[in-house]
């Protein structure tokens, strides 16, 4: 009995101690968990929650009074891949507050009240694909804010105070698979016009700079020109949204893509040093791209990105359609549409720590027929000519019809009527009409002019022009001829 109480004894010691203890792995208080979701959001919760579920995947925290983010906070959560920190009370981040995240692939920091990104906040972050930081107060990003994420595809900056950006970090390849930069609706007044010309294709094409108080100038409208002839969607879907400035007034504001008269002058140099190099092959060509960069060929490696945005490593693809030679130039093996595009090709020398980027434009057609080799204006023209033409042979050219029979005597015509002020006979074709004393086509043509007639005479003289053979033609001046009253 004794032994029985003291083993109840402590199970009850047991039970007491795990009741007071704090639960750890369940759900905060104020927030909803379902399977691997964790959502907090409009909980008022004014610093992140303690006992974090360890298999959370994807954690909602927006629309809180969160001010800051403790370091090392996420390691409780080591699978967490969404992480919504949006509408706080952010106002900077701190070291380590985004450690112990490794495969984070998306965080939403926008609508807090961040003013600045200073050091490499992110870049305990390898796998994070989207960063949303639009709707701050930020004014300033260093350089390497965002040169470690490899990973990374769209970087979201709209809606806040910066007026300048350093596109360097951008180049050498430091980020290959962003898509999406978006600058629009700060402040900046001028850009770095130099460096966004040497960006890579895909960068631009998905770099939005709408909607800042830019000051007009004509290299800013042969920037954006170019860019719009070049299809990047950029500029095509905010093509009314790109605006400047004239002489930097706030009042100026001029549409950069639409005709205005304070851009006038700029049309006639659309910057020839953005024009890009292009190449042109027949469908089911072979082509070959050179990687024109100055490094030298030896230690260095090459590597090809396609208009698809698809990575073609050496020695090339494995259905034998794209080839890397050992120069870095790319072989096209059998040319077809998709092909045509923007390709980039990157050259990396790890002797000389040093990288070049080269890009080129290749517009595959099909070949033109023979007739497609006259102007197009002209072959209309030279086709309204000949309407014309043939149009006036048959409407005074009509062959005459015959309107008495060779069988029947010659008549004379019946005289005009005395309003007729005068009648031609005009005869294009010979009888139709063959007899034993019918004579030869050359000679039985005739044009007979008749006389005006005078009020008051009885009278008409008939004058004929005759064209003849022999003496007896007479007999078929009026054969198959046709009356024309005049």
């Amino acid at each position: 009995m004794v032994t029985n109480c003291c083993l109840w004894g402590w199970v009850l010691i047991l039970v007491t101690l795990l009741l007071q203890r704090p639960f750890t792995s369940g759900c905060p208080s104020g927030c909803i968990c379902a399977s691997d979701l964790l959502s907090c959001s409009r909980s008022a919760l004014t610093q992140v929650p303690d006992n974090l579920p360890p298999s959370s995947v994807s954690l909602d925290l927006s629309h809180n009074s969160l001010s800051i983010l403790p370091s090392n906070w996420l390691s409780g959560v080591p699978y967490i891949v969404i992480l919504r920190l949006n509408h706080n009370e952010l106002k900077r981040l701190q070291v380590g507050s985004l450690h112990n995240a490794t495969n984070l692939r998306h965080l939403d920091l926008s609508s807090n009240k961040l003013q600045s990104i200073q050091g490499a906040p992110f870049h305990h972050l390898p796998s994070l694909e989207e960063l949303l930081l639009y709707n701050n107060h930020i004014s300033r990003v260093e350089e390497v804010a965002f040169t470690r994420l490899s990973n990374i595809q769209k970087i979201y900056l709209s809606w806040n105070h910066l007026s300048s950006f350093s596109f360097t970090s951008l180049h050498n390849l430091t980020l290959p698979n962003l898509r999406t930069l978006d600058l629009s609706s700060n402040r900046f007044p001028e850009l770095p016009l130099e460096e966004m010309a040497t960006l890579p294709a895909f960068i631009k094409n998905g770099l939005y700079l709408h909607n800042n108080p830019l000051t007009c100038s004509c290299a800013l409208y042969t920037l954006f020109t170019h860019w719009r002839q070049r299809g990047f969607l950029s500029v095509l879907h905010f093509s009314g949204n790109h605006t400047c400035r004239f002489m930097g007034q706030p009042r100026g504001v001029v549409l950069i893509l639409e005709s205005q008269k304070a851009l006038d002058n700029c049309s006639m140099g659309l910057g020839q040093e953005l024009a890009d190099t292009g190449l042109k092959v027949l469908v089911g060509r072979k082509l070959l791209v050179t990687c024109n960069t100055s490094l030298p060929r030896e230690n260095t490696t090459y590597l090809w990105i396609s208009p698809a945005y698809d990575f073609i490593l050496p020695p090339g693809t494995s259905n034998h359609s794209f080839r890397i030679h050992p120069n870095g130039s790319l072989e096209i093996h059998k040319a077809q549409p998709w092909h045509s595009g923007i390709y980039l090709c990157i050259a990396v020398n790890r002797r000389l720590s040093y990288n070049a980027t080269h890009e080129v434009n290749v517009t595959v057609h099909y070949p033109k027929h023979e007739a497609e080799s006259f102007n197009t204006g002209l072959t209309t023209l030279l086709g309204c000519v000949v309407t014309l033409v043939l149009v006036f042979i048959y409407l005074y050219m009509t062959p005459c019809r015959c309107f008495h029979c060779c069988s029947k005597p010659p008549q004379t015509p019946s005289p005009p009527q005395e309003s007729s002020a005068q009648s031609s006979i005009l005869c294009g074709t010979p009888p139709v009409c063959e007899g034993l004393n019918s004579r030869k086509v050359g000679a039985s043509r005739h044009v007979v002019f008749l006389e005006p007639i005078k009020e008051g005479r009885t009278e008409k003289n008939v004058k004929v022009l005759q064209l003849r053979s022999d003496s007896d033609s007479a007999s078929s001046v009026f054969s198959d001829c046709l009356i024309v009253q005049t």
